[in-house]
């Protein structure tokens, strides 16, 4: 599937280049991500995460990257449902970017794709994600027990959360 370009107030959404991913290579390792992006060891493991299959948006804000927004589109008539990943340079957070980058993507989920549920599972001890998501109407499903490894190396609890179309704040 090619990506559209979408748009909202603040920010663009660009289907994500090889440059872009190269530019937010570096953030993986900046203190307000690397703690959430678990093993950076690899830089190539990394470029193909950012690729996600090619599904994947680059944030733009004033023509600079200020992110990367990644998906997975279940397509199957019974399942349709749309697995959201985001990440925000670090001085582009705390401004109300990441839940407008979301609104705007699930927006076309919605109106082109015919979606209408969406789910995302950040760690437990991520309050600042949980909020934003919150803040979009997203809502605690459960605990995704030892979900996700840690930078350090340890298992950790992810909360899985989810939105039906018609909550989208």
């Amino acid at each position: 599937m090619e990506l559209p370009v979408l748009q909202s107030e603040r920010l663009t959404l660009r289907p994500l280049s090889d440059e872009d991913i190269e530019a937010l290579l570096p953030a993986v390792y900046i203190d307000g991500i690397r703690e959430w992006w678990g093993d950076t060891s690899d830089p190539d493991y990394q470029r193909e995460g950012f690729r996600n299959d090619g599904s994947a948006f680059a944030i733009y804000v004033d023509e600079a990257i200020a992110g990367w927004l990644a998906f997975h589109e279940e397509t199957e008539p019974d399942y349709r449902q749309v697995a959201l990943d985001i990440m925000l340079l670090p001085h582009h957070q705390g401004q109300g970017l990441g839940p407008e980058a979301l609104r705007t993507a699930i927006r076309w989920f919605i109106d082109d794709r015919g979606h209408h549920r969406f789910t995302i599972d950040p760690s437990v001890e991520n309050e600042r994600a949980i909020a934003a998501y919150g803040a979009i109407g997203f809502k605690p499903v459960g605990i995704l027990r030892k979900s996700e490894r840690a930078p350090e190396g340890h298992w950790r609890d992810g909360l899985l959360m989810d939105l039906l179309a018609d909550e989208l704040e």
